[in-house]
């Protein structure tokens, strides 16, 4: 088959890179032994395992893992002589981390100061641990900086739940600061988090426990039938709740009881607040209410996410005094993200501020992302791969061949223990300059692992190469296929390289496979559909077949759905989905995009179709412009009906 054959080469790259020893008989077997041991916690083995790993490229590994079981049980010392030992690498980095923890839960302050100075990633329940080392010694700053921590919307690691302990116990957080988190965990859905939260307030100032799980469970129920009284705080804030979740349910039936009895029986404050959830939930279904409602809310203190969909919703009606005055409220942080610059412009723009506009645009314009390229194009000019490409010496090559962590990386990842391999990569070309960088990608792309490749030379910033950033591995096979379909290659390549960044046995949590990442039941019904015979799914990572099921899928929703936008949306979230975020008029494309309600699949749109700008430059020499390819997305009621059974 077509995928073994480009697996030998690849392996056989690989094997070019890496020592001899790493290839001696049964090593390979004893690596995976030891990381099965390790992940099983079975110490015994993984000492067996061991013995014949001195020497390999991943004894670092090893000894990590070793030590790792036994970490709640260490003495201090060994832990320092490990970190001494492997001192600049990641599994330094890694047994760090979780030493913190472990000194943190013993509450041995002056030892997890000591080596916390030496860490410098951010991590949640280290943060956590930190404050109460404050805490420990005086620190009456502490108490303060504990808040973020606490508002945190997901269940709390234990750290953090200690902190939360200590804070509340010093009597500097009160039940305000409770409601405050269990609202923010209601709004995500964290039902179980919030109860526990619930458990800091004080003795008989918590809500009825049934009256709880019915506004959880049931929110309609008990929003017709209010409490007698509204004073109590409990209560009220029950009824707040149960708002929230219907809001979630039904935006448009939630706004009724807002404009009727229920409305008239809440102070305004929390009229208010629900009023900008019901615009908010509105927003994300594209309801041509949700900005009548985000009205509804005035005064209320919106969030950044609030904010982004109420200036989504104005994109969606034109509203462009909506979108800046909705962009003017977002934190420093949120207005300076490249979409909200750009939208920022274009709202100046609309009312002929056009200086303005354009000090916006030049913000980003230049950038290689969905709206660097559309920034360029709003000032006049289509961005290019640059004409001066940076290709690495061979000495260069063989410099990042050398690299201890680079070749632990590639053999982690060969070996299909691909998360521990990708994490050691990113630590170790955390400080590459751009030759460096570009060196490391082609060392990846000649062992096949295009994931690293790409990634590795997307990080430059003044020396490119964009061979490596957007490569094109099979492309005899995409090449055929997307002439055969009839599709646009550079949109082919586009979207492989976001779906698997040409990793043939690529899978997904959710199950998809290959470079174009089906799901067994679209490999299954397009295999039918097109007539492909002697299918069977182990097959469907074969690049031949998988290319053949997945450009076969990519025409038929193409044909379903008449544009390139909607089509990839269909790809990530299903033709039904995509054809219903339409408007009811036509809408221009890149609006389309960036009101798409899946936070992942807007930015997958987002990637596929700047992927094609690029792809088309480098495979055919043509420059299509970003907005060209967008278009103009047709009316919700243009077209006929899907096909029920297209996935």
């Amino acid at each position: 088959m077509i995928f073994k054959q480009f697996r030998a080469v690849s392996v056989a790259l690989g094997i070019a890179l890496l020592p001899a020893a790493a290839y001696a008989g049964g090593a390979d077997d004893a690596v995976l032994g030891a990381y099965d041991a390790y992940r099983a916690g079975d110490p015994l083995r993984l000492a067996r395992q061991a013995k014949m790993l001195e020497g390999h490229v991943l004894a670092p590994w090893v000894a990590y893992w070793r030590i790792a079981l036994g970490l709640e049980d260490a003495a201090t010392g060994d832990v320092r002589a490990f970190l001494d030992a492997y001192k600049g690498t990641y599994v330094a980095e890694r047994l760090r981390g979780d030493w913190l923890k472990v000194l943190g839960k013993r509450g041995d302050w002056p030892e997890f100061e000591r080596q916390a100075a030496l860490y410098p990633r951010e991590d949640l329940e280290i943060r956590c641990y930190g404050l109460l080392a404050r805490i420990a010694r005086g620190d009456e700053t502490a108490f303060a900086d504990a808040t973020p921590a606490w508002l945190e919307p997901k269940e709390l690691p234990q750290g953090c739940a200690q902190l939360a302990d200590s804070v509340f116990e010093h009597g500097r957080l009160g039940a305000t600061d409770v409601w405050r988190r269990v609202r923010l965990l209601f709004e995500r859905g964290q039902i179980t988090a919030a109860k526990n939260a619930l458990g800091y307030l004080p003795k008989g100032e918590g809500p009825d426990e049934r009256a709880l799980a019915q506004a959880a469970r049931q929110p309609k129920r008990l929003l017709e039938h209010l409490p007698k009284s509204l004073e109590l705080r409990p209560s009220r804030e029950v009824v707040v709740l149960a708002g929230v979740r219907y809001a979630h349910e039904d935006p448009e039936a939630m706004a009724q009881m807002l404009e009727g009895g229920l409305g008239r029986e809440l102070p305004q404050n929390e009229l208010r607040y629900l009023w900008a959830r019901v615009g908010y939930e509105g927003a994300r279904v594209e309801l041509p209410d949700a900005l009548k409602w985000y009205l509804r809310a005035a005064g209320a203190p919106l969030t950044d996410e609030e904010l982004e969909w109420k200036a989504r919703a104005a994109l969606r009606r034109g509203q462009w005094r909506a979108v800046r005055d909705s962009i003017d409220l977002m934190s420093s942080a949120a207005r300076q993200d490249p979409a909200w610059t750009y939208w920022y412009g274009r709202a100046l723009a609309a009312q002929d501020e056009e200086a303005g506009a354009r000090a916006y645009y030049l913000r980003i314009a230049g950038q290689t992302d969905f709206y660097g390229l559309l920034a360029s194009e709003e000032l006049g000019y289509v961005l290019t791969p640059p004409e001066k490409t940076y290709v690495p010496s061979e000495a260069e090559v063989a410099a990042a061949g050398r690299e201890a962590g680079l070749l632990r990386a590639l053999e982690l990842i060969r070996l299909g223990i691909r998360s521990e391999g990708v994490r050691e990569w990113l630590y170790t070309i955390r400080d590459y300059g751009d030759a460096q960088l570009i060196a490391a990608a082609e060392l990846a792309r000649r062992a096949g692992v295009y994931d690293r490749s790409i990634n590795t030379a997307d990080r430059t910033t003044v020396a490119h190469n964009f061979q490596l950033r957007y490569p094109t591995p099979f492309r005899d096979v995409f090449r055929e296929y997307a002439r055969t379909q009839g599709l646009d290659e550079a949109w082919v390549f586009g979207l492989v390289r976001q779906e698997s960044r040409f990793i043939p046995d690529a899978r997904s949590s959710a199950g998809a496979a290959g470079l174009m990442q089906l799901m067994p039941r679209t490999a299954r019904f397009i295999a039918k559909r097109i007539g492909l015979r002697d299918f069977r799914p182990h097959r469907v990572t074969e690049v031949q077949t998988n290319v053949t099921l997945g450009t076969g899928y990519l025409r038929m929703v193409l044909d379903a759905l008449g544009s390139p936008v909607l089509a990839s949306a269909a790809y990530n979230a299903g033709p039904g989905r995509a054809r219903r975020w339409r408007a009811a008029f036509p809408l221009e494309g890149a609006i389309y995009v960036e009101t798409i309600p899946f936070n992942e699949t807007r930015d997958y749109v987002k990637k596929v179709m700047a992927n094609a700008v690029f792809y088309g430059a480098l495979l055919e020499k043509r420059i299509t412009p970003l907005k060209a390819r967008l278009g103009i997305i047709a009316s919700r009621d243009s077209g006929g009906a899907l096909d029920p059974n297209l996935p």
